[in-house]
């Protein structure tokens, strides 16, 4: 949808999100704009745990949090929090057959 803003073009949007991506931390971001297709764009591009669009720091605890490189270890919050929890494990076995 729509072209880069004169001014504002893709090549502008590029250098930013490098810029943001350049450090050890990935914890969280945000994206505003009024078009869609950008801010999907720019936030697929963000290495953040966490990227919010048009607002911030709005948690939500069904929503896995946590951040990408040196930003933590995991995801708190959401299902993916419980694999920090659990172990998967396989069990097969053979059950008798009734005699009836």
């Amino acid at each position: 949808g729509g072209g880069w803003k004169a001014g504002y073009g893709k090549q502008w949007y590029q250098r930013r999100v490098r810029g943001a991506n350049n450090t050890n931390y990935g914890l969280a971001a945000g994206v505003f704009t009024k078009n869609v297709d950008k801010m999907y764009q720019v936030s697929s591009a963000l290495k953040a745990g966490h990227v919010w669009g048009n607002t911030y720091n709005v948690l939500v605890t069904q929503s896995p949090f946590g951040g990408y490189k040196e930003s933590g270890f995991g995801r708190d919050l959401g299902e993916y929090a419980l694999s920090s929890y659990t172990e998967v494990k396989c069990v097969t076995m053979a059950v008798p057959q009734k005699n009836s």
